[in-house]
């Protein structure tokens, strides 16, 4: 049996893991280590289903929550603007 994550959460069709793994660094001796995956699901034309995953260790986490926070920033702030003609 594979390695089954430690833990998971779905929203719609985004979806997160948090895995442990292990690696040997010198002969006998592995260290422990945790990381995580966000999968995006979808059907293509044809009905098939699909998806992409992105792989992170815990460093990438604050550096992701910032490039989305300030893609969501300037996303939802823009259409507010252009949506009332502020600019």
């Amino acid at each position: 049996m594979g390695n089954m994550p430690i833990k998971t959460w779905r929203s719609g069709n985004i979806s997160g893991a948090l895995w442990f793994n292990e690696r040997e660094i010198k002969e006998g001796v592995k260290v422990g280590f945790k990381t995580v995956t966000i999968r995006r699901s979808w059907k293509d034309k044809i009905d098939l289903w699909r998806d992409e995953t992105l792989s992170l260790r815990r460093q990438d986490l604050p550096k992701i929550i910032t490039v989305i926070h300030e893609m969501m920033k300037e996303l939802y702030l823009t259409e507010k603007e252009e949506a009332t003609g502020n600019e």
